[in-house]
């Protein structure tokens, strides 16, 4: 069993869930700047102390450990001392948000020989596991092409002040989640073209990146895939529309998988047409809080396939390198919104060496 130190209780919430309801992991420590956000915490889980210093965590050598889900900007140092410490990470999406600081971690974790894990949690969603597990097995045969949406209703983010500054970019905040599902199925995309624009209910608000996006990819063989994005406005109910979901299309077959509706559908290779949808047991281990905010099952998920791969010296994916190319995909996205041009991810990763 891994001992765990949490770091941030926002996202860190889930975190904290996934590791208590844990039989393979146990919950050293938990901290947080904010004090008082450390005693909600504390008193929603029935948990009995916590520390707002990270040098605690890190000096506590019987943390195996360190999850952070801290804000963007302070993950590399956040995963830099975790590594120095001797400790293995798992780091939120997205990784990193400065590729400026990709060599160095990534030396250090060579270095160090201590696992680096990026949690993207929809992976470890059952319709997507599902989705995998059937193309592994064969079941569309070669994929041709991928398309994938996130779009919701988040204009309740537009009343804090935070999401108003320059900082605050829908395209790495909630897009990376299907850009990841891209990556997962071709992980060798070298071209991308997007357009992107706030929409009136952003420009009301004084948003002052993109909060609507659509993008082409191109992948080294040639293969092409489609990722969307809206996070401002009204979306369809569930029953005609999922908020995510990831559509993959083969020479023999097609399939879908659907987020909040925990719903998966695949015409397979015979013409067969399934849909399997899950019951109250896995939508109350994914969705714990109210309002089916966070997801907490999708982190108990990945942190134990994470531990299991330390203990047994398995490879386990997302890895650091695999974070990496995310992040310098997420960047090449991002010019492409800018100059309005394709974009090739390799002109990204060298300008940083990597």
């Amino acid at each position: 069993m891994l001992n765990v130190g949490i770091l941030g209780l926002g996202e860190g919430r889930s975190t904290m869930s996934a590791v208590l309801k844990s039989e393979k992991l146990h919950l050293k420590n938990i901290c947080d700047a904010n004090e008082l956000l450390c005693q909600q915490r504390c008193k929603e889980f029935q948990y009995d102390h916590y520390t707002t210093k990270y040098e605690d965590l890190l000096k506590d050598e019987t943390i195996d450990l360190i999850a952070i889900y801290t804000p963007d900007h302070l993950h590399a140092s956040h995963i830099r001392l975790a590594l120095e410490h001797g400790k293995h990470v798992v780091c939120t999406k997205p990784f990193i948000d400065d590729l400026a600081d990709a060599k160095q971690l990534l030396e250090l974790q060579e270095t160090t020989g201590k696992r680096v894990f990026v949690g993207q949690s929809s992976r470890f969603f059952q319709p997507y596991k599902k989705q995998r597990q059937d193309f592994e097995n064969g079941l569309i045969g070669d994929l041709i092409t991928i398309e994938s949406h996130y779009n919701a209703d988040h204009r309740w983010f537009l009343k804090k002040k935070w999401a108003l500054e320059s900082s605050f970019k829908w395209l790495y905040g909630g897009l990376s989640h299907p850009v990841d599902f891209i990556r997962w199925y071709l992980p060798e995309v070298e071209e991308v073209m997007g357009y992107g624009m706030i929409s009136a209910n952003g420009q009301n608000a004084g948003l002052k990146n993109e909060d609507t996006m659509h993008f082409i990819f191109r992948n080294k063989d040639g293969r092409i895939a489609r990722v969307s994005g809206a996070y401002t406005g009204p979306v369809q109910p569930t029953y005609r529309e999922s908020e995510m979901s990831c559509i993959l299309r083969g020479t023999e077959g097609a399939s879908q998988a659907d987020y909040h509706e925990l719903r998966y559908a695949i015409t397979n290779k015979d013409g067969e047409q399934v849909t399997q949808t899950w019951g109250d047991k896995e939508l109350n281990h994914f969705f714990r809080f109210e309002g089916q905010s966070h997801h907490a099952g999708e982190y108990q998920n990945y942190l134990e396939y994470f531990a299991a791969a330390i203990v047994s010296g398995e490879k386990a994916f997302p890895d650091i390198k695999e974070g990496i190319g995310t992040v310098a995909l997420l960047q090449a996205m991002d010019e492409s919104l800018k100059t309005k041009k394709p974009v090739f991810v390799k002109d990204i990763l060298n300008q940083y060496g990597l």
